[in-house]
């Protein structure tokens, strides 16, 4: 019994170790079905549509971690839209390079059924440029109407005033279509809408009187048309119409009215100036005749000292009418000053 027991624990390891090796077999084929079943359930819709997606490419991308799905369906897109050029390679390049390949298939099939001319390189520089080239394929298919001024600066007209001083508010509608070779480094919108807007206040200002403009709107689409606005720009322009026009203030007369004001104001203060300088002048003159004053008033105190010097040195004379003079002395008695030289009485 002890032998057989033996030989009995012995089998039973032995299945026991098989059976361990089976469920890791078995663990590892249903992990593998798994991940099989993950490419295979991408790998044959491109495979009933003809896109010819491998199962390399898919674990490749899986490994590199792009998204299959964007570039497998991108692909059949392009395939079932007849445009064979594009690989598996490319989609996923892009993809690596920071673009967005399901908008860039959607672009590359509507420019093929408008008959633009666009190929993939074109394409896929204008995806890394930043650009919606959805929305510049449907611009230049449908061309698009640019309202200037723009309703985002809440300013519902261009305001311009003409030659004779008349102000006039105008809205214009630009009719733009892409210009997809010029859409890398081309201006955007908002280039447009400036370059139009000082074109409407051009053409506006240039005008002799604001009736002219009124009879004749189409003089200010003529001259901005004439300008080449859209040189330089991802957009052509087809037409510039004028919508809206309106009548605003007199700004000449205005601007008349605050010259007037400011040239009074600038009189006034001239006038003032002279003023302050004439009261300055004459405060001066007043300064100068009480000083005169002054001096005079000295000279008349210094008299009576001078003419007591005169007596004590016997200096002062006197003498009548018609007589010659006599020196008086300091006692007062008169002193003759002929040849003589006699003593006075």
């Amino acid at each position: 019994m002890s032998m057989f027991g033996e030989e009995v624990v012995a089998q039973t390891a032995l299945w026991g170790g098989w059976w361990i090796v089976a469920g890791v077999v078995i663990v590892v084929v249903l992990a593998a079905l798994l991940v099989i079943a993950r490419f295979f359930q991408l790998w044959l819709p491109a495979y009933l549509n003809n896109a010819s997606v491998r199962m390399i490419d898919l674990i490749g991308m899986y490994l590199r971690k792009v998204d299959m799905a964007t570039i497998v369906f991108a692909r059949i897109q392009l395939v079932k839209s007849g445009l064979y050029d594009m690989t598996v390679g490319d989609l996923e390049t892009h993809v690596l390079a920071g673009g967005h390949v399901g908008a860039l298939a959607r672009s590359l099939i509507a420019a093929d059924r408008a008959a633009l001319a666009l190929n993939w390189r074109e394409a896929c520089a204008i995806d890394l440029a930043g650009r919606d080239l959805v929305d510049a394929i449907s611009t230049s298919v449908t061309p698009r109407v640019i309202v200037v001024p723009d309703p985002a600066w809440r300013r519902p007209f261009i305001d311009a005033v003409a030659m004779d001083g008349i102000q006039i508010k105008a809205k214009v509608c630009v009719t733009v279509r892409t210009n997809l070779e010029q859409l890398i480094g081309g201006a955007t919108e908002e280039t447009i809408i400036a370059r139009v807007g000082q074109g409407v206040v051009s053409a506006i200002g240039s005008s002799r009187t604001y009736q002219a403009v009124l009879e004749n709107p189409g003089c200010i689409s003529k001259e901005i048309l004439g300008k080449g606005l859209d040189a330089g720009t991802a957009y052509e322009i087809l037409s510039i119409d004028v919508a809206d026009l309106d009548v605003g203030e007199n700004i000449g007369a205005r601007l008349q009215l605050a010259q007037a004001a400011a040239d009074k104001r600038r009189f006034q203060a001239e006038a003032e100036q002279r003023r302050a300088m004439a009261l300055a002048e004459a405060a001066e003159h007043r300064a100068r005749v009480q000083e005169n004053y002054a001096e005079v008033m000295r000279a008349e105190a210094a008299v009576p000292a001078a003419m007591a010097g005169a007596f004590r040195s016997g200096n002062l004379t006197g003498g009548g009418a018609g007589g010659p003079p006599a020196r008086i002395n300091a006692t007062g008695d008169h002193v003759d000053s002929g040849a003589g030289g006699g003593s006075s009485e």
